[in-house]
């Protein structure tokens, strides 16, 4: 099978978005990484730091009931609402997909999490991979990156919390389950090897 797309989707401190770069960069394929909130915000008309928040977030429960009397309110008066003030973690999905479906059409790209293994779950030429690590490799590659005084711990319990909630509340999955991917893989040895292993796993060749 010749793959035009791979989904990466990780643990957080796993590696894995620098995985899918390095792959993408070995491959000379683009990256939809990050700048996916730029792509969104532009699609969206709205300030990239109104995206951000959202990033692969669950609205609260108060703040959905919010925005939708908020838009009701503003129907039943017959006003328009200002673009950013309905812009939410839905919205955000919408979007995502759109971009997401986008990319797989051109091909030839590398797309970390969004939701990319649910979208895509059926395209035959797209391969899935999940990238983990132990715990503790986890805490030393974050206690690096992550600013003074940001405890990494807890870091690590919320952002994998929020991608689970993510995926269960608007794909209906399980953010580890193993039918969603090719492969699963632990970024414990080294990231560059995991690069190589997805590479050749999913191409036979490195």
């Amino acid at each position: 099978m010749d793959y035009r797309v791979l989904t990466v989707n990780r643990e957080f401190g796993s590696g894995g978005g620098r995985i899918a770069q390095t792959i993408a960069e070995w491959l000379g394929w683009k990256l939809l990484d990050r700048d996916i909130i730029d792509a969104i915000a532009y699609a969206a008309h709205v300030d990239p730091k109104v995206v951000r928040p959202y990033d692969e977030h669950v609205d609260s429960w108060l703040r959905r009931i919010n925005q939708q009397a908020m838009r009701s309110a503003a129907l039943a008066a017959g006003l328009e609402l200002r673009e950013n003030s309905v812009f939410d973690a839905e919205e955000m999905v919408k979007i995502s997909r759109k971009i997401i479906e986008e990319a797989y059409s051109e091909g030839s790209c590398v797309i970390v999490g969004r939701g990319s293994q649910c979208i895509l779950q059926h395209k035959p030429d797209v391969y899935h991979v999940f990238v983990y690590a132990p715990y503790l490799d986890r805490l030393v590659r974050l206690r690096g990156r992550l600013d003074k005084g940001v405890h990494a711990e807890q870091r690590i319990r919320i952002v994998d919390e929020e991608r689970a909630k993510y995926l269960q509340q608007y794909y209906g999955k399980a953010w580890n389950n193993p039918h969603l991917y090719d492969l699963m893989i632990s970024s414990r040895t080294d990231e560059e090897w995991t690069a190589r292993a997805i590479l050749y796993a999913m191409n036979g060749k490195v």
